[in-house]
């Protein structure tokens, strides 16, 4: 009897050893959710999106916002289709909930003024930045646009931008083409940045 006492002791304690490694590993490596790239805006061809890499993007992460998200503790996606239409998602898990809120406020500022700082380091370049107001989604999301034009070799490129926020964590979207405003899928981009907003923590 007390032999069969030890051996059922010590698989009980085998099977919650092998509990422990099942659960905590998984808890200790939780992270925001990404977007998929049949989440972005309906395109003509389809998109493809890249696994998710540790830090920002090269050359400061951010159009418009460049080296405002700090790479510690961001992870990043970027996304394209065979019509150079392209995009990136960039999301950081901030140290506090004020410190989101504070990221959250320098990137809106940087978005919003990011047509006349483009305009002033590019002469001859016209940009315009235009806010489009808030996405109801947990703290809040906002879009922004960007329309550019460089007379000297004729192209023109719109983007948009969102920047959201759930508790601690702030997510990034830019949505990119060669076009004018009245190319940009505004209405999809709102719908795209609610589910990256959404999907962050289930």
């Amino acid at each position: 009897m007390n032999k069969l006492r030890t051996a059922l002791a010590a698989s009980a304690a085998a099977a919650l050893g092998l509990a422990a490694l099942a659960t905590g590993p998984a808890q200790a490596a939780a992270q925001p959710a990404f977007l998929a790239a049949s989440q972005m805006p309906p395109s003509s061809t389809p998109w493809t999106a890249t696994q998710v890499f540790t830090g920002v993007p090269e050359n400061g992460g951010a159009l418009c916002a460049p080296y405002k998200i700090p790479a510690q503790n961001s992870r990043y996606r970027e996304f394209s289709t065979e019509l150079d239409t392209n995009g990136v998602q960039i999301t950081t898990v901030a140290r506090t909930e004020a410190d989101a809120v504070k990221l959250v406020d320098t990137l809106r500022k940087a978005l919003a003024g990011c047509g006349p700082l483009l305009e002033r380091q590019n002469p001859g370049l016209k940009a315009v930045s235009a806010a489009h107001g808030k996405v109801a989604v947990e703290e809040g999301a906002w879009v922004y646009s960007l329309d550019t034009a460089d007379p000297q070799v004729g192209n023109t490129d719109i983007h948009l931008f969102s920047v959201g926020r759930d508790g601690r964590t702030v997510t990034f979207v830019r949505w990119g083409q060669m076009g004018d405003f009245k190319d940009a899928p505004l209405t999809a981009f709102k719908a795209t940045t609610k589910t990256a907003v959404n999907k962050l923590w289930p």
